[in-house]
């Protein structure tokens, strides 16, 4: 009778279901070194799995091609990003102000800010041939963050009675600062940090909720 074979009791070596997942994953972050370091245009299998230590036939085997591997890269920043502001949103408590704060610090987080995966940002950013392909592929994460902000916003500006800027205005405002902020943060490493660029967006909401939020300290 055959019995189903049993991994021994503290061995943490991955099984083969897993394999396939820590190879794309390896893959992944290989890519995006390879971007970071070469740009786009640059990267190239090879490139990939000289970084990663693996044959051309593993990545030709997990994404066939140079631009499938590109668009799984995008879409695992994008997760990346979008389970942090998440997570820190839904641990942030009832207050609508800690909750935009929440999603607000997440951006500058190191796993998401970090100068590799800015640059690769916007890398993708600067593709004109293929940015609405690349806009498409994470475009629901986009549209369910600055719905949340929105309506925390909303929240915000009745409980202060707050009627200066429209609620739909600081939400576009808050994204248009993420992306400023971080194009600042890979362009000025030397004199700008990720507490700068969190107190610069503290700045502005303390401007405009005032009886919410009290004024950052710049050193």
């Amino acid at each position: 009778m055959n019995e189903a074979i049993r991994t021994p009791k503290g061995d943490k070596r991955p099984r083969r279901t897993e394999t396939k997942e820590v190879r794309r994953q390896q893959l992944i972050d290989a890519t995006i070194r390879s971007i970071a370091k070469h740009g786009i245009g640059g990267t190239t299998m090879s490139t990939v799995t000289d970084i990663a230590g693996l044959s051309l036939g593993i990545v030709n085997f997990h994404f066939q091609s140079k631009q499938k591997l590109l668009e799984e890269t995008l879409i695992y920043l994008a997760r990346e990003h979008h389970h942090q502001w998440f997570k820190a949103y839904n641990d942030a408590g009832l207050s609508s102000i800690a909750k935009l704060m929440a999603i607000v610090d997440a951006h500058f987080h190191p796993r998401i800010c970090s100068r590799q995966k800015l640059a690769v940002w916007y890398a993708f950013y600067g593709e004109a041939g293929r940015r609405e392909v690349y806009r498409k592929l994470i475009e629901d994460i986009d549209i369910e963050r600055f719905d949340l902000s929105l309506r925390l916003c909303e929240k915000i500006a009745q409980e202060g009675r707050y009627h200066a800027i429209p609620p739909r205005q600081i939400a576009n405002l808050l994204e248009a600062l993420y992306d400023g902020i971080w194009l600042e943060l890979l362009t000025y490493p030397e004199s700008y940090t990720r507490k700068n660029a969190r107190d610069q967006i503290r700045a502005f909401l303390a401007t405009v909720y005032p009886d919410h939020l009290d004024m950052p300290t710049f050193s």
